[in-house]
C-alpha cells in the first residue's frame, strides 16, 4: 500500500445481529480511499451508516466483510499503534482533570513520561489558542473550547488521521463556523488526513476536498463531488463557486446526479 494512501475500504460490509430476526445491514459495499493530507466529509440521511463507517475505520467495531488498512497497516494494527486520533460530537472530557491532564491522557496511555507529557500538551493548547486554560476544569470552559481540547487531545501522539464525527453539532452557529475555521487551519499547520462527519452540506462544502455522499440504510457510497474553492475564508462562504458545490452535493442527496457511484464534479474555482 503506498504510504500516501491514509485508508483504503474495499467492499466494506456491516450486519448487525447477523444472522437473527433484528439483523440490520448498516453498510453495503463500500469502497472509498482517501490519500494522505486529504479532507473527506461524509455525508448522507440520518441512519444512513455514516457513523458506523467511521467507527468501522477507528476499529471501534469490526468489519462484517471488507478489506480495510489505514495508514497501509490492517485497521487492528493502525489501532494498537495509534495511527488515528478520534473527535466526537460531545467533547467527552473528563471535568476531574485539568484541560492540560486531558490532553496528557493518550500520551499516559502510551507511556510518556511526565515532562514529555506536559510539554507535549501545552503545544497543542497552544495550537488550539487554548494554553491560558491550561490548569482550568472542561466545566469552566465554553462547548467550543472543550472542542478545541477534544481536537487538542486527538493530535496528542501525532497521527496521520484524524476521524470526527459531528463535532460542531451541538454548537452554535457562530460558534461552528469559528470551529471550522480553526480545524482548518490546524490542517494546514499539521498536513493531517480527515473525514468529518456531518448533516450540515454547508459544512462539508466549507471544509473538504470531497464530499462522499451516502444512500439510506444500507448505507452505499453513491456519489462524490470534488470541491476545489482554494484558500477558504471569510468570502468563501458568499461566492458562487460555494454556492454551485452546496448545490452539488444536495443534487447528490437527491440522486439526480447520474448513476451511482460517479464522481460530480461542482463547477467552482479558487476564491
Amino acid at each position: 500500500m503506498s504510504d500516501t494512501t491514509a485508508v483504503n475500504a474495499k467492499g466494506i460490509w456491516k450486519v448487525f445481529n447477523e444472522g437473527l430476526a433484528n439483523e440490520v445491514t448498516a453498510l453495503q459495499d463500500v469502497d472509498l480511499t482517501v490519500d494522505q493530507g486529504e479532507f473527506i466529509s461524509l455525508i448522507g440521511p440520518s441512519g444512513c451508516g455514516k457513523s458506523t463507517l467511521l467507527r468501522v475505520i477507528a476499529d471501534l467495531t469490526d468489519a462484517t466483510k471488507g478489506e480495510l488498512t489505514v495508514a497501509g497497516l490492517p485497521v487492528h494494527e493502525a489501532r494498537k499503534q495509534q495511527r488515528y486520533g478520534i473527535a466526537f460530537q460531545q467533547a467527552a472530557l473528563f471535568d476531574w482533570r485539568t484541560v492540560r491532564r486531558n490532553v496528557e491522557l493518550p500520551l499516559e496511555l502510551a507511556g510518556w513520561d511526565k515532562a514529555k507529557r506536559k510539554e507535549r500538551a501545552m503545544e497543542l493548547l497552544e495550537m488550539v489558542q487554548l494554553s491560558d486554560f491550561a490548569d482550568h476544569r472542561p466545566w469552566e470552559l465554553s462547548g467550543g473550547m472543550q472542542q478545541r481540547v477534544a481536537i487538542a487531545r486527538s493530535l496528542a501522539v501525532d497521527p496521520p488521521l484524524l476521524l470526527m464525527d459531528e463535532p460542531f453539532g451541538a454548537l452554535d452557529e457562530m460558534t461552528r463556523e469559528r470551529m471550522q475555521n480553526e480545524l482548518l487551519r490546524i490542517r494546514v499547520e499539521t498536513g493531517k488526513s480527515i473525514i468529518f462527519v456531518t448533516h450540515s452540506i454547508p459544512e462539508a462544502v466549507y471544509l473538504s476536498d470531497r464530499v462522499v455522499v451516502m444512500s439510506p440504510r444500507p448505507g452505499r457510497i453513491t456519489d462524490i463531488v470534488k470541491v476545489d474553492l482554494g484558500d477558504r475564508n471569510e468570502d468563501t462562504r458568499e461566492s458562487e463557486a460555494f454556492f454551485e458545490a452546496v448545490t452539488a452535493v444536495r443534487e447528490a442527496l437527491r440522486g439526480r446526479t447520474g448513476n451511482p457511484g460517479s464522481t460530480v464534479r461542482a463547477r467552482v474555482g479558487e476564491v
